[in-house]
């Protein structure tokens, strides 16, 4: 389903399905609206649970069922030029399950100026889930773009994860990976609790951060960016 130019737009109780290993397969592709909210719904696909673009504002997910797919995701941004402003999104009581990536935002390294701001992944259950958060300023579909050398100019402001809580397919469970270029500013990370699904094999789950100095709130596992943010 894409949702494109729509304003003041709600769905309740949809369904998408398609096979886990079908490419470019969102369930719901979401570009340029203003006002849309999604609620009480269950999305399984090969791609992108929601995929939320350029040009998006105003922006309710609640009480939804993702997985398979790659979750819930900001992007990506970044990729052409006069890409407009991402603002207003709230991800809240949301189930993952068994996805490539849980909850992120992503955007092209050498890219045009952009933003992404006023952000909020609240009330979230993750059941083995890859990546389980996730800020990705060197997102890369092929192998060539990493080669560039210039960080990301989309600036990631004003971003919230809270109360996310379950379990990681991999080690590293939090990652927040800002552009060198721009710093993310003002991103918070409150009441975390992520145990790592392999801690028998690899040990415990850890987090890993750059070019941010999150606000950190409460008890979180793992320890929010607890080696010194580098590149700052």
């Amino acid at each position: 389903m894409s949702l494109h130019g729509c304003d003041n737009t709600n769905l309740d109780h949809i369904t998408a399905v398609a096979p886990a290993d079908s490419d470019n397969t969102d369930g719901v592709h979401i570009k340029h609206v203003n006002g849309l909210n999604i609620t009480n719904s269950n999305i399984k696909t090969g791609d992108d649970c929601v995929s939320i673009g350029d040009g998006s504002k105003n922006v309710h997910l609640e009480k939804l069922t993702c997985g398979p797919g790659h979750g819930i995701s900001i992007g990506s941004l970044g990729k052409y030029a006069n890409e407009k402003p991402v603002q207003g999104i709230w991800v809240k009581n949301y189930t993952i399950t068994g996805t490539s990536d849980g909850v992120r935002i992503k955007t092209w390294p050498n890219s045009p100026p952009g933003t992404a701001t006023d952000i909020h992944f609240d009330d979230i259950i993750m059941n083995n889930v890859g990546n389980p958060i996730l800020i990705d300023q060197e997102y890369c579909a092929s192998r060539n773009c990493k080669k560039a050398g210039a960080p990301s100019k989309v600036k990631i402001s004003n971003v919230s994860f809270k109360k996310i809580r379950g379990t990681s397919a991999t080690k590293v469970a939090l990652k927040i990976a800002c552009s060198q270029g721009i710093p993310c500013d003002n991103i918070e990370v409150s009441d975390i609790n992520l145990t790592y699904k392999g801690a028998k094999e690899g040990g415990a789950a850890i987090s890993e951060c750059s070019n941010v100095k999150p606000k950190v709130i409460g008890k979180n596992i793992p320890p929010v960016c607890s080696g010194a943010p580098h590149h700052i």
